[in-house]
């Protein structure tokens, strides 16, 4: 994949490539190969020192991951693609990245199959029962540069009433018995949550959530901690009564795209189950 830069005033091509977003250790990765870092369309050492209007060029070789399996189905929705980034309407129940237990029936799977084993670079993994948005960079320029202008939000339906807006700004560490539970306690690491409720039926509550971290379950076990587990959630203490899965919801993500330095912003509707929760019933 191709990218290019215009310098601006004199500097050395290793400077202004760091300056552009292209991360040491891209660049030590580039050297590795004949014509992937130019300038003016000639290959160059990144030493080199750019004049003003000079164009620098980096051109990332193909690259592919022949460990994952070319799964067709079940299709993903796609969201947004342009040259750089692609957004998928991730559904519930679906895992991001092959496991033990998951070998071909993840979205990396699916990606594999659509760009014929291109690397899977997943900027937001979502939980396997978590739903929605799932952005994925297309190149090593794209995954390093898209992952610092992302915001997200996600749409969560808990059980009971919380306060009608709040910030949760608790520690959350792992459990000492699991790898994969974790807790709020004053020796984890920092964790902010925000969030407002939007609407109430039947003892639920939907509320659309922000993060300050991006801390393992912390959604999930912040509202747990303050007494309003997710509809859904077993671990945290939700109830299955109503729904199988974790209630939660990426509906929303916002980034930079490389592709033009434009901004994208893509949505994605509450999936049914959720839908079902918070409708009234005849």
């Amino acid at each position: 994949m191709q990218h290019t830069f215009k310098a601006q005033k004199p500097c050395r091509l290793s400077i202004f490539l760091r300056q552009a977003g292209v991360s040491r250790s891209l660049m030590c990765y580039l050297k590795q190969y004949e014509g992937a870092i130019t300038v003016n369309g000639e290959n160059v050492h990144t030493d080199y020192m750019l004049s003003a209007g000079d164009i620098a060029g980096i051109c990332e070789p193909e690259e592919k991951d022949g460990s994952i399996i070319k799964t067709p189905e079940p299709a993903v929705l796609k969201l947004y693609e342009d040259g750089e980034a692609i957004v998928f309407d991730k559904p519930p129940m679906m895992p991001c990245h092959p496991s033990a237990k998951h070998v071909s029936d993840t979205l990396a799977n699916y990606y594999a199959f659509l760009t014929g084993g291109g690397v899977f670079r997943c900027i937001n993994r979502l939980d396997r029962d978590t739903s929605g948005c799932c952005l994925v960079a297309k190149s090593r320029y794209s995954a390093a540069n898209i992952g610092q202008s992302v915001k997200k939000t996600y749409y969560a339906i808990c059980q009971g009433t919380p306060p009608a807006e709040g910030v949760i700004e608790i520690p959350i560490r792992r459990t000492s018995d699991s790898i994969i539970k974790r807790e709020c306690a004053s020796d984890g690491q920092y964790a902010k949550t925000a969030y407002r409720v939007l609407d109430h039926f039947g003892g639920y509550s939907l509320c659309e959530v922000t993060l300050g971290t991006g801390r393992t379950h912390q959604i999930r076990v912040h509202f747990s901690h303050i007494g309003y587990p997710l509809a859904g959630d077993d671990m945290y203490g939700g109830s299955l009564e109503d729904i199988g899965r974790q209630a939660l919801h990426c509906g929303k993500i916002s980034f930079i795209s490389p592709d033009g330095e434009k901004a994208v912003t893509v949505t994605s509707d509450l999936p049914e189950d959720m839908k079902r929760l918070i409708t009234p019933r005849p």
